[in-house]
């Protein structure tokens, strides 16, 4: 559905250039919820701008919905972004409107009648939970129902892709998992692929199927979520399961780091190791999460006996990912 090919980005500033993005490649799947994670200045919301063309790339191509996004202008390039949705951290509401007004005015610009405007409020009110609250104004509303009605007019052009940029970050804990809950429901419901932008980990951890982590306008890991976190040494697992720091093993141990996910989550793998290879397991740190619908865990944990070679080794066999340290 979204498809960024050898994208950079350079900002001119003075006589200084600035490389907010370096040669950037991504495939995003129809239907499926991607996140882009770094921290401030990495190049998330660049990069999610250059989907829609509200910045343009320096060089590279980006398609969405197999239009060349970079090939277009005017008309077309007007016609090809109704097809992309945006919703922002500060809502980006219209003050003097109230609710109604602001999820229609998309549909006042593309020339709705007034009958069909009212018709298709209706519906996106219902859609996202905000059954009543037609005639209120922005003020009269919490954070989380504005970004509810940000959702609806983001959504009343019946768009196939959905930009996320930083929605979550100026909302509490609980109404972000509200609101996240509400993204994977229209996901599903309307086949939705979301391009999310975030700086949290618990956004990443609840929502996302895929993920590329952006550091200094470059691409330094990339993959699903659930994959990356099984990965021992991967950046995304480091920070889903942090290590414990400081340690210094007894004499005649191995200290290893175990990761897993899906099924194998329900083994009793530290029972097996005790019975099978009479090996002793000290857990120093670690945790089973739920990424997605998947469970997924890793645990940094001390061995001691004489056939812990083997049991590494049965644990390779296994489904396990194994990092000796």
């Amino acid at each position: 559905m979204i498809e960024l090919i050898n994208v950079r980005k350079i900002f001119t500033q003075g006589e200084q250039k600035v490389v907010a993005l370096d040669d950037i490649s991504l495939h995003i799947k129809a239907g499926e919820i991607f996140g882009v994670l770094g921290q401030s200045g990495a190049g998330k919301s660049t990069l999610i701008r250059c989907v829609n063309q509200l910045e343009k790339p320096t060089s590279g191509s980006v398609w969405v919905n197999n239009q060349q996004m970079t090939a277009l202008s005017g008309a077309a390039l007007r016609q090809a972004r109704q097809q992309i949705g945006m919703i922002f951290q500060h809502f980006n509401l219209l003050s003097s409107r109230t609710v109604a007004e602001n999820i229609a005015f998309p549909l006042e610009v593309m020339g709705y009648t007034k009958l069909k405007r009212k018709a298709k409020v209706e519906e996106l009110l219902t859609l996202v939970g905000l059954e009543g609250k037609a005639n209120a104004y922005p003020a009269q509303l919490s954070g989380g129902q504005k970004q509810r009605v940000g959702i609806a007019r983001a959504l009343a052009a019946e768009p196939k892709v959905l930009l996320s940029d930083e929605a979550t970050s100026a909302l509490d804990p609980q109404t972000t998992r509200s609101i996240l809950e509400l993204l994977r429901d229209l996901n599903k419901r309307m086949d939705l692929t979301i391009l999310l932008i975030t700086h949290e980990m618990s956004v990443v951890k609840q929502i996302c199927d895929s993920v590329v982590i952006l550091h200094a306008g470059k691409i330094v890991e990339q993959g699903r979520v659930s994959d990356l976190a099984a990965q021992p040494d991967s950046l995304l697992a480091r920070e889903f399961f942090p290590r414990c720091k400081g340690y210094t093993p007894r004499p005649g141990t191995v200290v290893a780091t175990l990761a897993f996910a899906g099924e194998v989550a329900r083994n009793s793998i530290f029972s097996t190791l005790a019975r099978r290879f009479d090996v002793d397991v000290n857990i120093l740190n670690g945790s089973v999460e739920t990424v997605g619908s998947q469970h997924v865990g890793q645990f940094q944990v001390e061995l001691e006996g004489a056939k812990v070679t083997q049991a590494l080794e049965y644990l390779h066999k296994s489904e396990y990912a194994i990092e000796v340290h």
